[in-house]
């Protein structure tokens, strides 16, 4: 049992070191497919990234036998794709009955909430995967990082375009939150003001003029929520000592 932990180990230890080490990334996922299946038992796996679209753009494919290689395919095809697409799907460990059991999983490849490709794999037989889920997914989580530090390597990416991203999705989540929030009691406010300035013949000036003040301060709010959904970039400037603040610049249409 002691060997077998060891050979985990030295999988996840070879697959980080080939990453730090800027090996040939389609190399390096053909070996470690081939070394967990020699450890866990697998009959196959393979690796998909895809785009935007989840249209894939690489596939690597370790598999003993030909029917193990059109399993992986079709189960990739024909239910995980489609449960990705149809339901969301982000991970699955399933077993399959008849004269030859069957066992798969799918682990998805992430950075933050990213979700670029998926690590798949069969077994045949009494064994069971979901009994080496630990391993499993720190195998995707570390097969993940490779083909983040590959991108960056190659220049697809930079490290600073990583951050920038994050940051820029965590803002856009904390504006849609705001306009959600904001939008509907300023809506409120703003149609009772304005209904009220349609009765300016029952207004004395000293009261219309701080209704329009109301007004003005209620449409620059919107603005601002506005610009917040907007933003193309995280830039950020001075705003105190140790304090900088959001952009809006980067909201406005060029």
């Amino acid at each position: 049992m002691e060997d077998k932990k060891a050979d985990k180990y030295d999988v996840l230890r070879r697959l980080a070191l080939a990453g730090a080490g800027g090996e040939e990334l389609h190399l390096t996922l053909q070996q470690s497919l081939q070394q967990a299946a020699e450890v866990v038992g697998l009959h196959g796996a393979a690796v998909y990234l895809w785009d935007d679209e989840m249209a894939i753009t690489v596939a690597v494919t370790y598999a003993e036998s030909d029917f193990s290689r059109e399993k992986l395919d079709s189960l990739e095809k024909e239910l995980f794709a489609e449960l990705r697409k149809e339901k969301q799907l982000v991970s699955a460990y399933m077993s399959f009955g008849g004269e030859r059991p069957l066992h798969t999983f799918t682990l998805p490849l992430r950075h933050g909430r990213k979700i670029f490709g998926a690590v798949i794999g069969i077994q045949e037989g009494a064994q069971k995967l979901v009994g080496e889920d630990i391993f499993l997914e720190a195998l995707s989580a570390a097969i993940a990082l490779n083909v983040i530090a590959g991108r960056v390597e190659q220049g697809k990416i930079s490290g600073q375009e990583v951050i920038d991203k994050e940051r820029l999705k965590a803002i856009i989540e904390v504006a849609v939150t705001v306009n959600h929030e904001v939008n509907n009691p300023l809506t409120a406010i703003l149609g009772n003001v304005q209904l009220m300035l349609l009765k300016e013949e029952n207004l004395d000036d000293k009261l219309r003029d701080k209704l329009k003040t109301i007004e003005i301060s209620a449409l620059k709010i919107k603005d601002v929520t506005q610009k917040l959904l907007r933003l193309s970039s995280a830039r950020t400037i001075k705003y105190a000592d140790d304090t900088n603040m959001i952009d809006l610049s980067g909201g406005e249409e060029e």
